[in-house]
């Protein structure tokens, strides 16, 4: 059962003069602030001028780009080096971030594979297991491939019988995985390697011989700047060159159209899951044995559909017509629609997904951001639910159809990663793995989930954490975080860093906006498009919700989100500058007149809309951050924070924006309330980060934010 990850957008307000307090840096010996030559480029857009006085900055490769960002990370480094308390927020931070993790193992016939990273450990090593009881032996550990941890593990998968193992390896965060295969007895890898296979979805043979996959074009076989789309579907049988893998899937078809596969449990049925942006999938069905091509099951409606095939049914589940999703159950091979029988309806809880294992169905549901799991018989009847320790969030699972046990992990705010293994005979649920942390208290901190009215009327949840017996002075530092798009939910996640800030009487806050996919569909389609203005909204209400209730004020509230979060600091930082002290924002989208001509932006047209239209420029045009700062007007202190090998979001977001806010802003060079740009080297979005680098980029975030807030170490 997936998951996911993506992105969002802004606008603009004034500030209050007054706000500008005289901060002292003690001593942070800093440069003046760089200048970034403005090179005015106008053009007309829509029958709009639009005038970009940094286009430059977005060739990240040329002499006087690179000249500019040292510049930027001298002026960045000479503030933020000098705070107080940064030693010992880096020591702080090094144990909590030594607090490990661990994955819910995969099953592969005899063999249990899964990671966990312990201590220091830059990243995640695989262990394999041999018989639930077994003993754990490391099979890979992609840490002895480079000595500063930046080869990253994107990804991996067992063979059936679990003799082999597939994964891919990709350096610096770029996320361009290499796959690899080793043989799970000895160890030893086999000679077949498979270039350009970035986030793969792998189907192994039930004998083992060979796998359905997703692979990208090498340079020259698509047009220039299309290698990182035309996803498309391949075969290949160890043993053989890869470059001769017969195409399965994708030729002719839209280029940024995501195919992932599966095999049902006889083999037969290869089932092509094709994603078009984040309100639309269709589904495709092979038959191997009749030999017959990729068949479409749905109907080509704007839904979303998975599934999976059984014993000759294909289990689908769906938001057709039910915005909190449903399963419907077919025939493998009969293509009718008016054929379908719906086996569980849709409930007030928003259906996450579904799959058969042990000859059940199990579902995993989401209701007011927290999981729940469910079990079902295979035709609809519900047989019971599975108790969780607490509300939280199942991270991940797995089965498999012909074993009677089900793995899951759970977390929450207080909990650590925690593995269990449900028995589907007996009905029992017993411990199969989990984090020590014993550097935190848990019992020391409370929960508490609160609604609060947006703009528009609108009841929005949000999760409140902090120490037992905080007082409600309204001026306790506060931190507030949100997403708000691509259909991704917020649930209570197990944040190592938020303890530094809740040990020093911080309150940490995450919003569920709209956006997300807290509350379906609906929920998720009344914050996309020309409704992204909703998101924004909700973000600002929620600031106004912790202010009302007296946790904090505007001097001690600091918001924080990264990638199309990021995209929400940006439309915080230019709509409402006087409701926040300091503002971290994180791999951001900033120009959205242009960011679908860099690295994978065009997948995400269908969330933003493209500034190539004339109807979704005006609602781009009307909260892009870029094009809002205004001149003369008052910030919150800023820290951008972006990554030089960021295959997602190009960098040139937070360079442009950054030069253009130290150019125009009234605090643009300011000492006490400064605009930071900070780029990290051999870094990406933040997958595969390793260990070392998340703590001295964490040490920049909180010496930032204590300082900014009045955080006393």
């Amino acid at each position: 059962m997936g998951g996911g990850l993506r992105l969002i957008i802004a606008l603009l307000s004034l500030f209050v003069a007054a706000a500008y307090a005289a901060d002292d840096v003690k001593g942070a010996a800093a440069s003046a602030v760089p200048k970034a030559e403005k090179r005015p480029l106008e053009e007309t857009l829509h029958g709009v001028k639009i005038v970009d006085n940094y286009r430059w900055l977005e060739d990240g490769q040329s002499p006087e780009t690179q000249k500019w960002v040292e510049e930027e990370m001298a002026y960045t480094r000479g503030m933020l080096d000098p705070l107080p308390g940064r030693d010992a927020i880096h020591k702080r931070l090094t144990e909590l971030l030594g607090i490990g993790s661990i994955s819910q193992p995969q099953i592969g016939g005899k063999y249990y594979f899964y990671t966990r990273r312990e201590g220091m450990q830059n990243q995640p090593i695989v262990y394999v297991r041999e018989g639930v009881e077994g003993k754990d032996r490391v099979l890979l550990d992609v840490n002895q491939l480079a000595a500063d941890g930046t080869i990253a593990l994107d990804w991996y998968q067992p063979s059936e019988n679990g003799k082999y193992l597939v994964y891919g390896t990709s350096p610096s965060g770029s996320e361009i995985s290499t796959l690899h295969i080793i043989e799970t007895k000895t160890g030893n890898a086999l000679p077949d390697t498979i270039d350009r296979t970035r986030a793969a979805s792998i189907a192994w043979t039930l004998d083992n011989s060979g796998f359905y996959y997703t692979r990208y074009p090498k340079k020259g076989d698509v047009p220039e700047g299309q290698e990182m789309y035309n996803r498309h579907v391949f075969y290949h049988e160890l043993g053989t060159d890869p470059e001769t893998d017969p195409p399965i899937f994708g030729e002719g078809r839209d280029p940024e159209d995501w195919p992932s596969v599966s095999l049902d449990n006889d083999g037969r049925f290869l089932l092509i899951t094709v994603q078009q942006g984040w309100t639309k999938t269709e589904l495709f069905l092979m038959d191997l044995k009749k030999r017959t091509p990729p068949t479409r099951v749905t109907t080509g409606k704007n839904f979303i559909y998975s599934g999976s095939v059984y014993n000759g049914r294909l289990y689908i589940v769906t938001n057709e017509d039910a915005p909190r999703y449903r399963v419907f159950v077919a025939e493998a091979g009969d293509y009718e629609r008016d054929n379908w029988k719906e086996i569980i309806p849709q409930t007030d809880a928003v259906l996450q997904g579904a799959a058969v294992w042990g000859g059940k169905l199990f579902t995993q549901y989401e209701q007011n951001a927290s999981s729940q799991l469910k079990i079902f018989d295979l035709d609809g009847t519900k047989l019971h639910d599975l108790m969780l320790p607490a509300l939280g969030t199942v991270f991940g699972s797995d089965g498999k159809w012909n074993r009677d046990e089900i793995f899951y992990g759970f977390l929450s705010f207080t909990v650590p990663p925690t593995v269990y293994r449900y028995d589907l005979k007996s009905g029992t649920t017993s411990l199969w793995a989990k984090v020590d942390a014993p550097s935190i208290d848990p019992a020391a901190y409370e929960v508490n989930q609160e609604w609060f009215h947006s703009k528009d009327g609108t009841r929005v949840p949000m999760f409140i954490v902090n120490k037992k017996g905080l007082k409600k002075d309204g001026h306790n530092p506060t931190l507030l975080t949100a997403y708000g798009g691509f259909n991704v939910s917020l649930t209570p996640s197990f944040s190592r860093t938020a303890y530094l800030w809740m040990e020093h009487g911080g309150v940490y806050a995450v919003a569920n906006l709209r956006g997300g996919a807290e509350f379906g569909e609906d929920w998720h389609r009344a914050g996309m498009l020309d409704k992204k203005q909703n998101v924004f909204d909700d973000m600002i209400a929620a600031a106004e919700h912790l202010i009302a209730e007296k946790y904090t004020d505007t001097d001690h509230l600091a918001i924080q989100g990264g990638s199309n979060g990021g995209l929400l600091m940006g439309a915080m930082i230019t709509q409402r500058p006087d409701l926040f002290r300091a503002v971290v924002c994180q791999v951001p989208l900033l120009d959205m007149l242009r960011y679908q001509n860099f690295q994978i932006a065009k997948l995400w047209i269908p969330e933003y809309g493209s500034s190539d239209n004339p109807e979704q420029f005006k609602w781009l045009y009307a909260y892009s951050p870029y094009h809002h700062v205004k001149p003369g007007t008052g910030y919150p202190a800023i820290l951008f924070m972006t990554a030089d090998t960021d295959t997602r979001v190009d960098p040139m977001h937070a360079k442009k924006m950054a030069a253009e806010m130290q150019a125009e802003a009234k605090n643009g060079a300011s000492k006490t309330r400064p605009i930071l740009l900070r780029i990290e080297s051999k870094a990406g979005h933040g997958a595969g980060k390793p260990v070392t680098k998340q703590i001295e980029e964490f040490t920049d975030m909180y010496s930032f934010l204590f300082w900014q807030l009045g955080v006393k170490e």
